[in-house]
């Protein structure tokens, strides 16, 4: 496999994964919903080891909410990069978005839908849905 190459919107952050994805899942959390502005987030979950940061880690910052995974983004521009265990910093999930190209992974569930927004309905998928975590 060649890397997959990703990045922030203004290009001070670069990085690369080494290996192919893992997994996806779409997130219909509040905190995703925040965050993005959007009615959900679709995350790649990456094997342990994987992720590179070719430049720009001077500009990464988190947040890290009382309960949940640390919020990774670009502090220049405000691109939502990753999301970290806190608990397993070997967890990292990168957002679609970021990547350049095609990621390789589709998303295999929907979690989080207890709090899917009103405005926004489900789409009809046929994925499995969870109303909250989906169980790993």
């Amino acid at each position: 496999m060649n890397a997959l190459t990703g990045g922030c919107m203004c290009g001070g952050i670069r990085f690369e994964i080494t290996e192919p994805p893992v997994s996806a899942v779409w997130c219909h959390c509040t905190r995703c919903q925040r965050r993005t502005g959007t009615a959900a987030s679709i995350s790649a979950r990456i094997a342990p080891g994987s992720l590179k940061i070719l430049h720009g880690e001077e500009l990464l910052r988190a947040w890290t909410p009382p309960e949940g995974f640390a919020k990774v983004f670009c502090s220049e521009c405000g691109s939502q990069m990753w999301s970290q265990s806190t608990a397993n910093p070997d967890v990292i999930a990168v957002r679609f978005g970021v990547f350049d190209d095609d990621p390789g992974v589709r998303p295999t569930a929907h979690q989080f839908v207890a709090y899917a927004a009103k405005w926004q309905p489900l789409p009809d998928d046929g994925l499995p849905r969870f109303d909250e975590r989906r169980p790993a």
